[in-house]
């Protein structure tokens, strides 16, 4: 049986941007994928700490080292640029798998720079 966990996580990031005007979307600072176990395309969790919302959208990578967090879409007008969000992926595991796993959690600061990954 295929058991759902926590995977990876990018904490508290700051929006830096909504564009209604896109397909679709979240975009994110390429460093911050990376660091996080998240790929491009993948599909994440956005939880905004400013005003409770809960959705799913798919990855674009953006410019590395950039701080970006750009909500685009119809995800735009569930936030804010400003807000603070919890982009969350998660996995599925044998539970054999488990024994040793431990989920990567990327905190970051009020401008999205790694201050901790665990």
């Amino acid at each position: 049986m295929l058991l759902e966990f926590l995977y990876s996580k990018i904490h508290r990031a700051t929006v830096t941007d909504a564009n209604l005007n896109y397909v679709g979307s979240i975009t994110i600072d390429e460093t911050l994928l990376k660091a996080a176990n998240i790929k491009e395309w993948q599909k994440v969790e956005i939880l905004d700490v400013n005003n409770g919302e809960r959705f799913q959208t798919y990855v674009i990578k953006g410019e590395a080292d950039s701080g970006q967090i750009c909500l685009n879409g119809a995800a735009a007008r569930k936030v804010q640029k400003g807000d603070k969000v919890i982009i969350v992926t998660y996995g599925q595991f044998e539970e054999q798998e488990l024994k040793d796993f431990k989920p990567t959690i990327v905190i970051v600061d009020d401008n999205n720079k790694i201050i901790e990954k665990k």
